[in-house]
């Protein structure tokens, strides 16, 4: 659903991304230069003053559904920890051409990057596809490395998604009404690779966050950059509970299914897990 007016500031956004990287930083989520954050805009936005220089792009793919689009994006190896602090030394602003192919990039006088976040591939298609689908004028993707959900996801036996998601919402009742569409999970695929971008769209369709697997997360959210968080946030809890209870020695009970089932059927949730 669109974002309906008053519609976020510029600054409030940079804002939020800031927040946002601040608490990946917390739940470290984002170790040195780890993660990155991007924020698809659809309504008119000017950005040049406080990104001044400008340079025409190619855009790592093709984005049909995105002319007129600005999209905030972090730059590579900046740290998100640092982005309250720092942000148009971190950030840029791409304006997307009506060829959908080329964009300007807008930066700041202070840009300590040489170049976009290395998924950036991955944040522009998943951006594309929503818009695409959904028509939605805001969008947020964020990438992180919770350690716990990265732990869980090199043991083979959490490779089946169904299974992933019922063994990690069954820890705290909160945890299926945020994540009712359960948590994706992908192979292990190169990092930046076209592979891992394809497959991260087709994961993100039908979910809200999805783990690449010996890598890392990626969330989506079409209200705000720390909603997206908060997703990450959810899953990383239930990915500790599952670990401490791995540590253990296994026996940890969780929730049942019927008293998931319980709680999809008290909260009205859409989902196909219980």
């Amino acid at each position: 659903m669109p974002l309906t007016d008053p519609l976020p500031s510029l600054e409030e956004i940079l804002e939020s991304i800031g927040v946002g990287g601040r608490r990946l930083a917390a739940i470290d989520a984002t170790e040195g230069g780890a993660g990155n954050i991007s924020v698809c805009i659809g309504w008119p936005i000017e950005v040049r003053r406080q990104f001044p220089q400008s340079e025409t792009i190619d855009l790592p793919v093709a984005a049909p559904s995105l002319p007129g689009h600005t999209i905030l994006v972090t730059g590579s190896g900046r740290r998100l920890r640092d982005l309250d602090r720092l942000p148009l030394e971190s950030i840029g602003a791409v304006a997307v051409h009506d060829d959908g192919i080329r964009g300007t990039l807008y930066t700041a006088n202070v840009r300590q990057f040489e170049t976009l976040t290395s998924e950036w591939n991955s944040h522009l298609a998943v951006h594309d596809d929503t818009v695409a689908r959904t028509g939605t004028n805001f969008h947020a993707v964020v990438h992180a490395q919770p350690p716990h959900l990265v732990y869980l996801s090199h043991r083979p036996e959490y490779a089946d998604e169904d299974l992933f998601s019922r063994r990690l919402i069954r820890w705290q009742p909160e945890t299926i009404v945020q994540l009712p569409a359960g948590i994706g999970i992908l192979p292990f695929m190169l990092p930046s690779s076209e592979e891992l971008m394809a497959a991260t769209v087709v994961s993100l369709r039908g979910h809200r966050i999805t783990v690449w697997s010996k890598h890392g997360v990626m969330a989506r959210s079409d209200i705000s950059v720390t909603r997206a968080v908060d997703r990450i946030e959810y899953a990383e809890a239930g990915g500790r509970y599952e670990y401490m209870d791995l540590v253990a020695g296994g026996g940890g009970e969780g929730l049942t299914d019927e008293e998931s089932a319980e709680m999809v059927e008290a909260f009205g949730l859409k989902t196909d897990l219980f």
